[in-house]
């Protein structure tokens, strides 16, 4: 019977762990997506800002 009980709570350790581990890794990626949209925003911020520089033209001299 005792073996039965350790083997039961070896398993739900080991579930328990997997789960700790999937939740830290699901928040690490809502983090880092989270940045990532903040940065993507900035980019965008300023590419809308931006000013349109006309190219210099080169002179022709051959």
């Amino acid at each position: 019977m005792q073996d039965a009980v350790n083997m039961l709570m070896l398993i739900c350790a080991a579930l328990a762990s997997l789960a700790f581990g999937v939740l830290v890794a699901y928040g690490v990626c809502r983090v880092a997506f989270a940045k990532l949209r903040q940065h993507a925003g900035q980019i965008a911020e300023q590419r809308a800002t931006a000013q349109i520089v006309p190219p210099v033209s080169q002179p022709d001299s051959l």
